[in-house]
């Protein structure tokens, strides 16, 4: 089960259903309506992903999201109504994970939430090092 960070305005019955279907899914789901909160959220105890709406009272996602990518990889999807395809380009270039439009399927979003959780949990996994790590000795032999 993963926690899942639903930044949207919950007046929106696609949030509604959204948090019902990923809650469904086995996650855990938390929804904010404000940037500021979400930032704060992010930033001091961050959830396995966040879903993020770009029109949000006092910080708009896209700069929720310049100010997480400045300090982290955290997965980030965004969930928004600007369908033009400079929106949709400027939050993949600022570095969302995934970019869905609205009206959107919800329960494709929850598959795009699976798949950008599997992909990040990959990508730490072959960011580890390997259990079996050489060291030298003293005389510069290899030792397992």
């Amino acid at each position: 089960m993963a926690r899942i960070l639903l930044v949207e305005d919950a007046r929106h019955s696609s949030a509604a259903v959204l948090h019902g279907l990923l809650h469904d899914a086995g996650h855990e789901v938390e929804q904010i309506a404000d940037g500021a909160a979400a930032l704060e959220r992010i930033l001091h105890a961050p959830p396995a992903l966040t879903l993020l709406e770009v029109a949000l009272p006092r910080i708009d996602g896209l700069r929720v999201l310049e100010a997480v990518r400045s300090l982290s990889d955290h997965p980030i999807i965004m969930l928004t109504a600007r369908t033009r395809e400079a929106d949709r380009l400027r939050g993949l270039d600022l570095g969302a994970d995934d970019y869905v439009c609205k009206p959107f399927s919800p329960r494709e979003v929850v598959a795009r939430v699976n798949t950008v959780l599997r992909r990040h949990a990959q990508r730490r996994h072959a960011a580890r090092p390997s259990a079996a790590v050489a060291f030298a000795d003293a005389d510069g032999g290899a030792v397992l």
